[in-house]
Protein backbone atom coordinates (compact mmCIF):
# COMPACT_ATOMS: atom_id res chain seq x y z
CA UNK A 1 0.00 0.00 0.00
CA UNK A 2 1.33 3.37 -0.89
CA UNK A 3 2.85 5.34 2.20
CA UNK A 4 0.39 8.55 3.54
CA UNK A 5 2.09 11.74 3.81
CA UNK A 6 1.22 13.86 6.32
CA UNK A 7 1.09 17.42 5.37
CA UNK A 8 1.58 19.78 8.19
CA UNK A 9 0.40 22.54 6.48
CA UNK A 10 -3.08 21.63 6.46
CA UNK A 11 -5.59 20.37 9.33
CA UNK A 12 -5.77 16.75 9.37
CA UNK A 13 -9.88 16.57 10.15
CA UNK A 14 -12.65 18.17 9.30
CA UNK A 15 -13.24 19.15 12.91
CA UNK A 16 -9.71 21.02 13.28
CA UNK A 17 -10.68 22.27 9.72
CA UNK A 18 -13.47 24.38 11.20
CA UNK A 19 -11.36 26.22 13.37
CA UNK A 20 -8.76 26.59 11.14
CA UNK A 21 -11.28 28.10 8.34
CA UNK A 22 -12.69 30.33 10.78
CA UNK A 23 -9.13 32.09 12.00
CA UNK A 24 -9.08 32.64 7.96
CA UNK A 25 -12.41 33.79 7.16
CA UNK A 26 -11.46 36.49 9.79
CA UNK A 27 -7.55 37.53 9.07
CA UNK A 28 -7.38 36.63 5.20
CA UNK A 29 -11.06 37.99 4.27
CA UNK A 30 -12.11 40.02 7.32
CA UNK A 31 -15.26 37.78 7.18
CA UNK A 32 -15.76 37.86 11.39
CA UNK A 33 -19.09 37.67 11.73
CA UNK A 34 -20.74 36.64 8.48
CA UNK A 35 -22.06 32.97 7.99
CA UNK A 36 -21.76 31.44 10.97
CA UNK A 37 -19.23 27.99 11.18
CA UNK A 38 -21.50 26.14 13.06
CA UNK A 39 -22.48 21.88 12.21
CA UNK A 40 -21.73 21.85 8.81
CA UNK A 41 -23.54 18.00 8.92
CA UNK A 42 -26.17 17.73 6.21
CA UNK A 43 -29.52 16.54 6.62
CA UNK A 44 -31.44 14.45 4.74
CA UNK A 45 -35.17 14.82 3.74
CA UNK A 46 -38.09 11.96 3.95
CA UNK A 47 -40.99 12.07 1.94
CA UNK A 48 -44.49 12.57 3.42
CA UNK A 49 -47.74 14.78 2.98
CA UNK A 50 -46.52 17.73 4.96
CA UNK A 51 -49.48 19.28 6.52
CA UNK A 52 -49.30 23.27 5.01
CA UNK A 53 -51.44 26.25 4.91
CA UNK A 54 -52.00 29.15 2.67
CA UNK A 55 -49.55 30.70 4.63
CA UNK A 56 -50.13 34.63 4.59
CA UNK A 57 -47.13 35.63 6.46
CA UNK A 58 -44.00 36.26 4.86
CA UNK A 59 -42.11 36.78 7.71
CA UNK A 60 -41.32 36.21 11.58
CA UNK A 61 -40.13 38.97 13.72
CA UNK A 62 -39.58 36.79 16.78
CA UNK A 63 -39.17 38.74 20.10
CA UNK A 64 -37.38 36.56 22.99
CA UNK A 65 -37.64 37.63 26.78
CA UNK A 66 -34.81 35.42 28.12
CA UNK A 67 -35.34 34.61 31.96
CA UNK A 68 -38.87 34.26 32.11
CA UNK A 69 -41.71 37.02 31.92
CA UNK A 70 -44.47 37.14 34.98
CA UNK A 71 -47.68 36.61 33.41
CA UNK A 72 -49.30 37.80 36.03
CA UNK A 73 -47.58 41.29 36.22
CA UNK A 74 -48.13 41.65 32.20
CA UNK A 75 -50.78 39.93 30.15
CA UNK A 76 -52.17 37.58 32.46
CA UNK A 77 -53.31 40.30 35.28
CA UNK A 78 -55.74 38.67 37.61
CA UNK A 79 -57.65 41.68 39.66
CA UNK A 80 -57.84 41.74 43.21
CA UNK A 81 -56.38 38.28 44.03
CA UNK A 82 -53.58 37.95 46.24
CA UNK A 83 -51.06 36.57 43.28
CA UNK A 84 -51.43 39.68 41.51
CA UNK A 85 -49.59 41.72 44.14
CA UNK A 86 -49.67 46.03 43.78
CA UNK A 87 -50.19 45.95 40.05
CA UNK A 88 -52.98 47.07 38.29
CA UNK A 89 -54.91 46.17 35.22
CA UNK A 90 -55.61 48.54 32.14
CA UNK A 91 -58.30 48.33 30.17
CA UNK A 92 -56.66 47.93 25.42
CA UNK A 93 -58.22 49.11 22.30
CA UNK A 94 -59.67 45.30 22.33
CA UNK A 95 -62.58 44.42 24.26
CA UNK A 96 -61.94 42.00 27.34
CA UNK A 97 -58.60 42.12 27.16
CA UNK A 98 -56.50 43.33 29.89
CA UNK A 99 -52.84 44.59 30.26
CA UNK A 100 -50.62 45.11 33.22
CA UNK A 101 -50.35 49.07 33.92
CA UNK A 102 -46.96 48.68 32.23
CA UNK A 103 -47.96 48.79 28.93
CA UNK A 104 -49.99 52.10 28.15
CA UNK A 105 -48.10 52.27 24.55
CA UNK A 106 -49.28 48.61 24.23
CA UNK A 107 -52.96 49.15 25.19
CA UNK A 108 -53.47 51.21 22.13
CA UNK A 109 -52.27 48.17 20.06
CA UNK A 110 -53.81 45.13 21.58
CA UNK A 111 -56.67 44.90 18.83
CA UNK A 112 -53.69 43.33 16.34
CA UNK A 113 -52.50 40.88 19.25
CA UNK A 114 -53.93 37.24 20.24
CA UNK A 115 -52.68 36.86 24.12
CA UNK A 116 -51.97 33.39 24.56
CA UNK A 117 -52.92 32.92 28.44
CA UNK A 118 -52.41 28.88 28.57
CA UNK A 119 -48.69 28.19 27.61
CA UNK A 120 -47.53 25.35 29.44
CA UNK A 121 -43.91 23.91 29.56
CA UNK A 122 -42.20 20.92 31.56
CA UNK A 123 -38.80 22.65 31.63
CA UNK A 124 -38.31 24.52 34.33
CA UNK A 125 -34.72 26.02 34.17
CA UNK A 126 -33.15 28.79 32.04
CA UNK A 127 -31.23 26.92 29.57
CA UNK A 128 -33.52 23.80 29.04
CA UNK A 129 -36.75 25.83 29.03
CA UNK A 130 -34.71 28.07 26.27
CA UNK A 131 -34.06 25.20 24.28
CA UNK A 132 -37.11 23.87 24.52
CA UNK A 133 -38.63 26.71 23.38
CA UNK A 134 -36.83 27.52 20.46
CA UNK A 135 -36.64 24.13 19.59
CA UNK A 136 -39.53 21.82 20.86
CA UNK A 137 -37.26 19.38 21.79
CA UNK A 138 -35.99 18.55 25.43
CA UNK A 139 -32.05 19.19 25.92
CA UNK A 140 -29.78 16.15 24.56
CA UNK A 141 -26.28 15.34 25.22
CA UNK A 142 -26.60 13.46 21.64
CA UNK A 143 -27.83 15.60 19.16
CA UNK A 144 -28.55 19.71 19.03
CA UNK A 145 -31.73 20.61 16.92
CA UNK A 146 -32.40 23.27 14.94
CA UNK A 147 -34.02 26.71 16.25
CA UNK A 148 -36.84 27.87 14.28
CA UNK A 149 -35.60 30.22 12.36
CA UNK A 150 -33.42 27.99 10.94
CA UNK A 151 -36.15 25.54 10.18
CA UNK A 152 -37.36 28.49 8.19
CA UNK A 153 -34.44 29.07 6.75
CA UNK A 154 -34.08 25.21 5.37
CA UNK A 155 -38.01 24.82 4.32
CA UNK A 156 -38.61 28.38 2.62
CA UNK A 157 -37.15 29.61 -0.41
CA UNK A 158 -35.31 33.24 0.25
CA UNK A 159 -37.29 36.44 -0.59
CA UNK A 160 -34.46 38.40 -1.28
CA UNK A 161 -31.33 36.42 -2.43
CA UNK A 162 -29.01 39.06 -1.59
CA UNK A 163 -29.76 38.85 2.14
CA UNK A 164 -29.58 36.25 4.63
CA UNK A 165 -33.01 34.37 5.54
CA UNK A 166 -32.55 34.22 9.14
CA UNK A 167 -30.93 37.38 11.58
CA UNK A 168 -30.55 37.05 15.37
CA UNK A 169 -29.97 40.78 17.08
CA UNK A 170 -28.58 40.79 20.38
CA UNK A 171 -28.12 38.04 23.42
CA UNK A 172 -27.57 34.26 22.28
CA UNK A 173 -30.15 32.09 23.60
CA UNK A 174 -27.69 29.71 24.92
CA UNK A 175 -25.78 29.10 21.42
CA UNK A 176 -29.26 27.51 19.66
CA UNK A 177 -28.87 27.91 16.15
CA UNK A 178 -28.71 25.45 13.24
CA UNK A 179 -28.32 22.28 14.94
CA UNK A 180 -27.61 19.47 12.93
CA UNK A 181 -28.84 21.73 9.79
CA UNK A 182 -25.94 22.98 7.69
CA UNK A 183 -24.45 26.05 9.08
CA UNK A 184 -25.88 28.07 6.27
CA UNK A 185 -29.22 28.22 7.52
CA UNK A 186 -28.56 29.48 11.09
CA UNK A 187 -29.04 32.96 11.93
CA UNK A 188 -26.50 35.90 11.21
CA UNK A 189 -25.88 37.10 14.38
CA UNK A 190 -26.13 41.15 15.36
CA UNK A 191 -24.93 41.95 18.04
CA UNK A 192 -25.10 45.90 18.46
CA UNK A 193 -28.12 46.98 16.33
CA UNK A 194 -26.65 49.84 15.92
CA UNK A 195 -23.07 48.92 14.48
CA UNK A 196 -24.93 47.96 11.49
CA UNK A 197 -23.12 44.86 10.34
CA UNK A 198 -19.90 44.34 10.98
CA UNK A 199 -16.81 43.04 8.86
CA UNK A 200 -19.10 43.56 6.02
CA UNK A 201 -16.70 45.63 3.83
CA UNK A 202 -12.89 44.40 2.84
CA UNK A 203 -10.15 45.22 5.35
CA UNK A 204 -8.01 48.45 5.20
CA UNK A 205 -5.33 48.50 2.24
CA UNK A 206 -7.27 45.11 0.60
CA UNK A 207 -8.19 46.02 -3.02
CA UNK A 208 -10.85 43.99 -5.48
CA UNK A 209 -8.10 42.42 -7.28
CA UNK A 210 -6.29 41.60 -3.99
CA UNK A 211 -9.62 40.18 -2.91
CA UNK A 212 -10.02 37.82 -5.86
CA UNK A 213 -6.43 36.10 -5.73
CA UNK A 214 -6.86 35.98 -2.15
CA UNK A 215 -10.60 33.96 -2.97
CA UNK A 216 -8.65 32.49 -5.69
CA UNK A 217 -5.79 30.85 -3.07
CA UNK A 218 -8.49 30.02 -0.74
CA UNK A 219 -10.37 28.11 -3.32
CA UNK A 220 -7.00 25.64 -4.32
CA UNK A 221 -6.99 25.13 -0.36
CA UNK A 222 -10.44 24.18 -0.10
CA UNK A 223 -9.77 22.05 -3.31
CA UNK A 224 -6.65 20.50 -1.99
CA UNK A 225 -8.30 19.64 1.05
CA UNK A 226 -11.90 18.26 -0.50
CA UNK A 227 -9.59 15.89 -2.34
CA UNK A 228 -8.38 14.32 0.80
CA UNK A 229 -11.58 14.33 2.67
CA UNK A 230 -14.45 14.08 0.31
CA UNK A 231 -16.78 14.66 3.11
CA UNK A 232 -20.29 16.50 2.91
CA UNK A 233 -19.06 18.70 6.02
CA UNK A 234 -15.69 19.65 3.87
CA UNK A 235 -17.66 20.05 0.49
CA UNK A 236 -20.09 22.85 2.53
CA UNK A 237 -16.98 25.36 3.03
CA UNK A 238 -17.03 26.43 -0.63
CA UNK A 239 -20.57 27.36 -0.61
CA UNK A 240 -19.96 29.30 2.61
CA UNK A 241 -17.41 31.53 1.25
CA UNK A 242 -19.77 32.41 -1.60
CA UNK A 243 -22.62 32.92 0.37
CA UNK A 244 -20.32 35.35 2.32
CA UNK A 245 -19.08 37.03 -0.49
CA UNK A 246 -22.60 37.49 -1.85
CA UNK A 247 -23.75 39.18 1.08
CA UNK A 248 -20.59 41.92 1.36
CA UNK A 249 -21.34 42.59 -2.29
CA UNK A 250 -25.44 42.42 -2.08
CA UNK A 251 -26.85 46.17 -3.16
CA UNK A 252 -29.43 45.66 0.19
CA UNK A 253 -26.83 45.64 2.75
CA UNK A 254 -28.16 49.16 3.66
CA UNK A 255 -31.22 47.29 5.35
CA UNK A 256 -28.33 46.93 8.63
CA UNK A 257 -27.79 50.75 8.71
CA UNK A 258 -30.22 52.54 11.41
CA UNK A 259 -28.86 55.86 10.44
CA UNK A 260 -31.06 55.36 7.24
CA UNK A 261 -34.06 56.27 10.09
CA UNK A 262 -34.77 59.81 10.90
CA UNK A 263 -34.33 60.63 14.59
CA UNK A 264 -38.07 60.76 15.56
CA UNK A 265 -39.04 56.93 14.15
CA UNK A 266 -35.30 55.70 15.87
CA UNK A 267 -36.96 57.73 19.08
CA UNK A 268 -40.12 56.07 18.83
CA UNK A 269 -38.47 52.57 19.34
CA UNK A 270 -37.00 53.69 22.31
CA UNK A 271 -33.16 54.11 22.76
CA UNK A 272 -31.85 51.10 24.18
CA UNK A 273 -30.62 47.75 22.13
CA UNK A 274 -33.97 46.11 22.60
CA UNK A 275 -35.75 49.16 21.03
CA UNK A 276 -32.95 49.59 18.21
CA UNK A 277 -33.16 45.82 17.52
CA UNK A 278 -36.76 45.95 16.79
CA UNK A 279 -36.30 48.97 14.42
CA UNK A 280 -33.72 46.78 12.96
CA UNK A 281 -36.44 43.77 12.32
CA UNK A 282 -38.61 45.98 10.71
CA UNK A 283 -36.03 47.09 8.32
CA UNK A 284 -34.68 43.72 7.62
CA UNK A 285 -38.44 42.19 7.13
CA UNK A 286 -39.00 44.97 4.77
CA UNK A 287 -36.30 43.91 2.40
CA UNK A 288 -36.70 40.50 2.60
CA UNK A 289 -34.89 38.71 5.61
CA UNK A 290 -37.67 35.87 6.87
CA UNK A 291 -36.69 35.35 10.28
CA UNK A 292 -35.41 38.19 12.69
CA UNK A 293 -35.26 37.34 16.13
CA UNK A 294 -34.70 40.33 18.72
CA UNK A 295 -33.48 39.05 22.04
CA UNK A 296 -33.90 41.17 25.74
CA UNK A 297 -32.71 39.63 28.48
CA UNK A 298 -33.13 40.08 32.35
CA UNK A 299 -36.69 38.81 32.93
CA UNK A 300 -35.01 36.43 35.58
CA UNK A 301 -37.32 38.20 38.73
CA UNK A 302 -36.54 36.12 41.74
CA UNK A 303 -35.63 39.49 43.85
CA UNK A 304 -37.52 42.67 43.58
CA UNK A 305 -39.44 41.27 41.04
CA UNK A 306 -42.04 44.41 41.01
CA UNK A 307 -39.31 46.81 40.44
CA UNK A 308 -37.65 44.65 37.72
CA UNK A 309 -40.83 43.92 35.84
CA UNK A 310 -41.72 47.57 35.65
CA UNK A 311 -38.50 48.58 34.39
CA UNK A 312 -38.31 45.84 31.51
CA UNK A 313 -42.20 46.29 30.59
CA UNK A 314 -41.38 49.98 29.84
CA UNK A 315 -38.82 48.95 27.04
CA UNK A 316 -40.99 46.22 26.19
CA UNK A 317 -43.99 48.29 25.92
CA UNK A 318 -42.63 51.25 24.05
CA UNK A 319 -40.81 49.12 21.27
CA UNK A 320 -43.56 46.55 20.91
CA UNK A 321 -46.21 49.36 20.56
CA UNK A 322 -43.99 51.18 17.75
CA UNK A 323 -43.30 48.00 15.87
CA UNK A 324 -47.04 46.72 15.68
CA UNK A 325 -47.76 50.53 14.72
CA UNK A 326 -45.50 50.76 11.77
CA UNK A 327 -46.19 47.70 10.21
CA UNK A 328 -49.91 48.12 10.69
CA UNK A 329 -49.60 51.44 9.29
CA UNK A 330 -47.59 50.18 5.98
CA UNK A 331 -50.17 47.19 5.57
CA UNK A 332 -47.09 44.52 6.93
CA UNK A 333 -48.69 43.63 9.25
CA UNK A 334 -50.60 40.86 7.09
CA UNK A 335 -47.71 39.29 6.09
CA UNK A 336 -45.31 39.65 9.16
CA UNK A 337 -45.82 37.36 12.05
CA UNK A 338 -45.09 39.02 15.05
CA UNK A 339 -44.12 36.40 18.58
CA UNK A 340 -43.57 37.56 21.70
CA UNK A 341 -41.92 34.47 23.67
CA UNK A 342 -40.59 33.69 26.95
CA UNK A 343 -39.17 30.21 28.77
CA UNK A 344 -41.83 30.06 31.54
CA UNK A 345 -43.48 32.07 33.96
CA UNK A 346 -43.08 33.23 37.70
CA UNK A 347 -44.46 31.61 39.98
CA UNK A 348 -48.15 32.94 41.72
CA UNK A 349 -47.04 32.90 45.22
CA UNK A 350 -44.75 36.22 45.65
CA UNK A 351 -41.68 35.44 47.98
CA UNK A 352 -41.60 38.14 50.24
CA UNK A 353 -38.00 36.78 51.83
CA UNK A 354 -36.59 37.77 48.62
CA UNK A 355 -37.60 41.71 48.17
CA UNK A 356 -41.42 40.57 46.62
CA UNK A 357 -39.44 38.29 44.11
CA UNK A 358 -41.02 35.46 41.76
CA UNK A 359 -39.64 32.43 41.25
CA UNK A 360 -39.19 29.75 37.98
CA UNK A 361 -42.95 28.50 37.09
CA UNK A 362 -43.55 26.50 33.98
CA UNK A 363 -46.93 25.69 34.65
CA UNK A 364 -48.64 28.58 33.28
CA UNK A 365 -47.73 31.51 31.48
CA UNK A 366 -48.24 34.21 28.56
CA UNK A 367 -47.02 34.88 24.72
CA UNK A 368 -48.28 36.71 22.12
CA UNK A 369 -49.06 36.22 18.39
CA UNK A 370 -50.00 39.48 16.64
CA UNK A 371 -49.93 39.46 12.54
CA UNK A 372 -49.39 37.04 9.91
CA UNK A 373 -53.42 35.96 9.62
CA UNK A 374 -53.78 35.79 13.97
CA UNK A 375 -56.80 37.16 14.83
CA UNK A 376 -56.12 39.99 16.47
CA UNK A 377 -57.58 41.64 19.69
CA UNK A 378 -58.57 38.37 21.75
CA UNK A 379 -57.30 35.94 24.66
CA UNK A 380 -57.00 32.44 23.78
CA UNK A 381 -56.59 29.96 27.02
CA UNK A 382 -57.30 30.97 30.71
CA UNK A 383 -55.68 30.05 34.16
CA UNK A 384 -57.36 30.22 37.68
CA UNK A 385 -58.32 32.97 39.53
CA UNK A 386 -54.76 33.05 40.82
CA UNK A 387 -52.85 32.44 37.97
CA UNK A 388 -51.64 29.33 39.06
CA UNK A 389 -52.86 26.92 37.18
CA UNK A 390 -53.99 26.44 33.14
CA UNK A 391 -58.19 25.46 33.19
CA UNK A 392 -58.91 26.14 29.20
CA UNK A 393 -57.42 25.29 26.23
CA UNK A 394 -53.54 24.49 27.34
CA UNK A 395 -50.92 24.95 24.78
CA UNK A 396 -47.80 23.18 25.03
CA UNK A 397 -44.47 24.90 23.51
CA UNK A 398 -44.96 22.31 20.70
CA UNK A 399 -48.28 23.56 19.73
CA UNK A 400 -47.15 26.97 19.78
CA UNK A 401 -44.07 26.41 17.61
CA UNK A 402 -46.36 24.58 15.57
CA UNK A 403 -48.29 27.38 15.24
CA UNK A 404 -45.70 29.83 13.98
CA UNK A 405 -44.67 27.45 11.99
CA UNK A 406 -47.96 26.54 10.15
CA UNK A 407 -48.47 30.73 9.72
CA UNK A 408 -44.80 31.00 7.71
CA UNK A 409 -45.67 27.70 5.24
CA UNK A 410 -43.41 25.58 7.28
CA UNK A 411 -44.01 22.16 6.34
CA UNK A 412 -45.55 20.64 9.95
CA UNK A 413 -45.14 17.10 9.08
CA UNK A 414 -42.44 17.10 6.79
CA UNK A 415 -39.40 15.05 8.12
CA UNK A 416 -35.83 15.85 8.50
CA UNK A 417 -33.12 12.85 8.72
CA UNK A 418 -30.20 13.81 11.14
CA UNK A 419 -26.95 12.90 10.55
CA UNK A 420 -27.55 9.96 12.71
CA UNK A 421 -30.33 8.89 11.04
CA UNK A 422 -32.82 10.07 13.40
CA UNK A 423 -36.17 11.55 11.85
CA UNK A 424 -37.16 14.94 13.01
CA UNK A 425 -39.85 17.83 12.26
CA UNK A 426 -39.92 21.65 13.06
CA UNK A 427 -42.32 21.01 16.20
CA UNK A 428 -41.59 17.56 17.29
CA UNK A 429 -45.18 16.50 17.55
CA UNK A 430 -46.99 19.44 17.75
CA UNK A 431 -50.19 20.55 16.51
CA UNK A 432 -51.14 24.09 15.23
CA UNK A 433 -54.02 25.66 16.87
CA UNK A 434 -55.52 26.70 14.09
CA UNK A 435 -58.61 28.67 15.86
CA UNK A 436 -56.05 31.40 16.19
CA UNK A 437 -56.42 32.40 12.48
CA UNK A 438 -58.74 34.18 10.56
Amino acid sequence: MPKTIHNPALPTAPTTRRAFVAGAAKSLLGLGSLPLLGNLAQAADLSGAPLRNSAKAKSVIYLYLNGGMSHLDTFDTKPGAETQGPVESLKTDAEGVLVSQHFPNLAKQMKHVAVINSMNSTQGAHAQGQYFMHTSYFMRGTVRHPDLGAWSARHLPKLNPGLPANVKIGGDSSGLGGGFLESKFAALPIGDPEAGLQHSKLPRGIDNDRFVRRMSKLKRMNYQFAKRYDTKQARAYPAMYDEAVKLMRSKDLEAFDLTREGERKRANYGANPFGQGCLLAKRLVENGVRFVEVNNGGWDTHDDNFTRVGEKSAVLDQALAALLADLASSHMLDETLVVVATEFGRTPTIQTQRNNGRGHYPQAFSCLLAGGGIKGGIKYGKTDAEGREVIDDIVVVPDFNATIAYAIGIPIDKKILSPEKRPFTVADDGQPITALFT
